[in-house]
């Protein structure tokens, strides 16, 4: 499948450029599902059809969904309750009822992740059109599985599992007692779902469409949202200068608006494929004026972004790992290794990624910011390298 995730400025339509999308690829012969992570009803708004927590077919070959954050965390919560029923009895805990539960922050976002996992992997539809929350929410949505995951492994790694007949042993060694079974295959489940997820969004069918309204808070906005994107490996596939005004006369009070606007999309080209979209006049609303506002059709896969690793040992006598960060002030970037990791940290946005297997047996000797590109150099450490490689 097809995975599009559609995100921009707060107030800039992405909403409306989403289901102008995923309408119009319905029209066009695939089977689309508009998912949401809109709290309101802005997809039904601009569609003229209701929607919610239940899929609902809009029109042939158009499904749309905005999953039920509340009803995902009961549901969650009930489950951990059966899970951890013989510990809350130890601890003489009160079970919570359905009725009295109410999401946790962050519960609303991992409902949404977990919807989009679930869409994603389904073979009912040809194209997922995700309409994403505005830009900083979703940088931070797309952060999340990859983060977590580290978290877990971290906090419960499972290479170190005791094996349970050790476990009353060692747990009167130690005097506590031991982790239960529960908690390992909770956090194994998670990992699983988790790595599904994060499988999704790294897919080379995945791709961002980023929609912004022409001018200098838009360009602004567009500059960061490519850096972190960039360090997220996420590609992007188009970008919609929404809400484009038509040629207005010289003297008319549109005419400065109109040249802020073309200043805007000239300097956009220059980074992304830009697709321009009309201002109707109106705020969109049914499928004729969506039809109106002409959506670029969904482009082809386009190319992985990849993070390679050159050989230069021959020449330089170093590895050279190319990591793409078009956007990315000198000034305002900074790496640490970590064991096998390496945390990235460039203007707002942090990453802490795996060094590749070959990379690990090397020790950092330099790096360099060229034309957009981060270009970390390793050097071979004698004690761990192949002696025929030396």
């Amino acid at each position: 499948m097809r995975t599009i995730l559609i995100t921009g400025p707060g107030g800039s339509g992405r909403t409306t450029v989403a289901a102008g999308t995923a309408l119009r690829a319905a029209r066009e012969g695939s089977r689309t599902l508009l998912l949401s992570a809109d709290r309101t009803d802005t997809p039904g708004a601009v569609l003229g059809t209701e929607t919610g927590a239940a899929p609902v077919e809009v029109r042939p070959g158009l499904t749309v969904w905005r999953p039920d954050a509340a009803a995902g965390f009961r549901q969650d919560l009930a489950d951990f309750q059966a899970r951890a029923a013989s510990v809350l009895d130890l601890l003489g805990a009160s079970r919570l009822d359905a009725e009295e539960v109410t999401p946790l922050p962050g519960a609303e976002e991992l409902t949404f992740l977990r919807a989009l996992r679930d869409a994603a992997l389904s073979e009912h539809h040809d194209l997922l059109v995700v309409d994403l929350p505005a830009l900083p929410e979703a940088l931070a949505l797309l952060a999340l599985p990859e983060e977590l995951r580290r978290y877990l492994r971290r906090l419960l790694p499972p290479e170190r599992q005791a094996a349970r007949a050790l476990r009353p042993v060692l747990g009167r060694l130690a005097g506590v007692p031991m982790p239960a079974d529960w908690l390992y295959e909770t956090a194994a489940r998670w990992d699983t779902e988790l790595a599904a997820l994060e499988a999704v969004l790294n897919d080379r069918h995945t791709a961002v469409r980023l929609v912004a309204e022409p001018g200098p808070a838009g360009t602004a906005a567009l500059r960061t949202a490519r850096l972190g994107l960039a360090l997220r490996g996420l590609r992007t596939e188009a970008l919609i200068a929404n809400r484009t005004l038509p040629d207005a006369a010289p003297d008319s009070w549109l005419a400065g608006l109109l040249a802020q606007q073309r200043a805007a999309v000239e300097e956009w080209r220059g980074a992304y494929d830009v697709h321009p979209v009309p201002h109707l006049g109106r705020d969109p609303r049914g499928t004729d004026d969506l039809t109106a506002l002409a959506v670029p059709a969904v482009e082809p896969a386009t190319p992985p972004v990849e993070w390679t690793v050159a050989d230069r040992i021959a020449e330089d006598g170093v590895l050279v790992w190319h990591i793409p960060l078009p956007g990315a002030i000198r000034e305002e970037l900074d790496l640490i290794r970590r064991g096998d990791e390496l945390v990235i940290t460039t203007g707002p946005f942090r990453r802490i990624v795996p060094l590749p297997s070959a990379l690990r047996r090397c020790t950092v000797s330099g790096a360099g910011l060229r034309e957009g590109e981060l270009r970390v150099r390793f050097a071979p450490d004698p004690g761990l390298w192949p002696a025929a490689a030396r």
